[in-house]
């Protein structure tokens, strides 16, 4: 579906613009791949790397309305994946978080609308889904205001929906990436700040995998949450360092022991899949279908019991020691 049309990824040199472009290069003929961001420089160093002709590199800011509406002129798919992700920095810099998460997003939408996109997928997280962090709460506010704009899509063609997972395995700024400094560095332990915690793990490839197959399955309004294994930071620190010690620091502010991506709250929404989950809207649409058990793949879904939660705590799949080992190899981490 991606031959001869133009792609825009807001936030494209990041972990995951990067893996998105190297993979519509790999499979797809594009007309067009846009790289939208605010980093000059990390523009020229991915431009020495992706420089076909259907490559463009736009410097420009979520938070400047005008130029993103500019940038969007005849684009046919969007991927926000642009975002102030870490935490502590969220905590530490509430105003530049939400100016860049929720009003950020909201250009992405009237930009979106104002030149007639086709189809727009918004990253979200799981640290959205009963936030307890400023980070989690603009994602979650993000996330409803994408879901939203399908009612104010009105007579436009465009739709927009949102995919959240959980942690990806080796991106910039992430855990995989810290202990393997700290081992290169000759670190006498690893830093545990509580042997408890759980996360979600996916692969870049399979996170980006993911994304483009729902671009064929959306309608609009929908979440879509994959099935992915959980990890122990315990056990990830055992099998990156079996012979380090851990020295338990404390969780973090802004911090969960575990994460949840569809929440009990929101049961009553959801729908399960073979390989994922979608969560409907909570509010009704004037001129689209609020019936998501059947997919535009023809893929069906069953409601899931009342209450149930997917949690990282109680996950299904946790990764042994081995399997670590091959996601990190996989991931290059």
């Amino acid at each position: 579906m991606f031959n001869q049309k133009s792609i825009l990824i807001t936030g494209g040199t990041g972990s995951f613009g990067k893996q998105y472009v190297k993979t519509l290069l790999k499979r797809f003929a594009p007309r067009r791949i846009i790289v939208y961001s605010r980093d000059e420089l990390k523009q020229y160093e991915m431009q020495q790397e992706f420089n076909q002709p259907c490559m463009r590199y736009f410097i420009g800011d979520v938070r400047d309305k005008e130029r993103l509406t500019q940038a969007l002129h005849d684009v046919d798919y969007v991927i926000h994946a642009a975002a102030l992700k870490q935490v502590p920095a969220a905590e530490y810099n509430p105003m530049e978080c939400i100016k860049t998460n929720i009003h950020g997003a909201e250009n992405v939408i009237h930009a979106a609308l104002a030149n007639g996109v086709q189809k727009v997928i918004a990253l979200s997280t799981d640290k959205a889904a009963n936030p307890i962090n400023l980070y989690g709460a603009t994602k979650l506010a993000s996330d409803k205001l994408f879901v939203a704009a399908n009612n104010m899509a009105g007579g436009h063609p465009t739709e927009f929906s949102v995919v959240r997972y959980g942690n990806v395995v080796g991106s910039r700024g992430s855990v995989v990436p810290f202990f393997r400094k700290l081992i290169e560095n000759n670190s006498d332990h690893l830093p545990i700040t509580d042997e408890r915690m759980t996360r979600f793990w996916i692969t870049l490839q399979d996170g980006v995998n993911f994304v483009l197959t729902n671009f064929e399955r959306m309608a609009g309004g929908e979440i879509f949450v994959p099935k992915i294994p959980s990890v122990r930071v315990v056990d990830l620190a055992r099998a990156m360092a079996p012979e380090l010690p851990h020295k338990i620091i404390g969780i973090r502010p802004g911090e969960k022991l575990h994460e949840v991506m569809c929440p009990a709250d929101d049961s009553h929404l959801t729908l399960e899949f073979s390989d994922h989950f979608v969560i409907r809207p909570s509010i009704i649409f004037s001129k689209r279908t609020n019936d998501f058990s059947v997919n535009l793949l023809g893929e069906k879904g069953v409601p899931v019991e009342q209450g149930r939660e997917y949690n990282s705590g109680k996950n299904e799949h946790f990764l042994s020691l081995a399997e670590i080992s091959e996601f990190n190899r996989i991931a290059g981490a």
